[in-house]
């Protein structure tokens, strides 16, 4: 594998691992705390751990000609999050993280219009082949949840979009700075609804939240990384990997079932992330 797709491959499972993270403090805070809550403070204790980075690097750090993109991202990336957790708060765990496993199978459509990135037929029918994985590893939900599903659907597509904003951007953007642009604006932009919305919080809540905080701004950086190293129709698909995180904590905290059809699809997420990313050795 190319060096600098090793990395960003592995820069990418580490922030999924953070994500499905999120989705496990999202689901347990999600009988207590509003969802506006929710949002805000998962953004407010992300721009609080950024602070050390804004004075490691100084102010001219925020120093910036491409404003419209980090707003740009701000908005796509509070919407996609705002429906993420609702699909969240109202589905199993590894149900609900379909949100982040259909971003990979639209990065590439996106990328390939506004990027002018030409996605491979390898890639394309390894993005197709993880598709299936996906089918394979999370349950058929119940037809009542129809609407739920759609809101998930939109949310990916808003995923997608902020993913290859990134890519973009990262030709004069660092990582820093792009996460600390939308830690500070989705703060601002998760405060506003949040009095109208506010909700007592017991100490478990509150430390849940922290907890959030922490692995959402390591996700973002470790995501932002990946994305500048990498394009992302090569190394979108290891977003599916997230499937077996949140499987995994899906059956640790709330038992969760762990399936044979769950198994075998996270062994062809796995096979489809392989070849995507092992063609440029060939």
């Amino acid at each position: 594998m190319a060096p600098h797709l090793l990395k960003g491959a592995l820069l990418l499972l580490l922030a999924e691992a953070c994500f499905a993270g999120i989705g496990a403090v999202v689901k347990f805070t999600s009988e207590t705390a509003s969802e506006a809550q929710v949002v805000f403070f998962r953004n407010f204790f992300a721009l609080l751990l950024m602070l050390p980075f804004l004075y490691k690097h100084g102010f001219k750090m925020l120093k910036t000609q491409r404003w419209y993109l980090h707003a740009s991202r701000a908005l796509t990336g509070i919407t996609g999050m705002y429906c993420f957790f609702y699909v969240l708060a109202r589905l199993p765990l590894a149900q609900g993280m379909l949100v982040l496993l259909l971003s990979p199978f639209v990065v590439p459509i996106i990328a390939r219009f506004w990027l002018k990135e030409r996605p491979s037929r390898l890639t394309l029918f390894a993005i197709l082949l993880g598709f299936v994985g996906v089918v394979l590893a999370l349950p058929t939900p119940d037809a009542a949840l129809n609407a739920v599903l759609l809101v998930a659907l939109g949310s990916a597509v808003l995923v997608a979009i902020t993913k290859t904003t990134i890519r973009y951007m990262s030709d004069t953007e660092p990582a820093v700075r792009i996460v600390f642009y939308f830690s500070l604006l989705t703060a601002i932009l998760s405060a506003i609804p949040l009095p109208f919305y506010w909700q007592p919080l017991n100490q478990d809540v509150w430390l849940a939240f922290i907890t959030m905080g922490i692995l959402a701004a390591i996700g973002q950086l470790a995501m932002t990384r990946a994305y500048a190293i990498a394009p992302a129709s090569d190394i979108g698909m290891w977003t599916y990997s997230s499937v077996v995180f949140a499987g995994a904590f899906g059956y640790l905290i709330w038992q969760e079932p762990v399936t044979m059809s769950w198994a075998a699809g996270v062994l062809v997420i796995f096979y489809a992330g392989y070849i995507t990313t092992r063609q440029r050795l060939i």
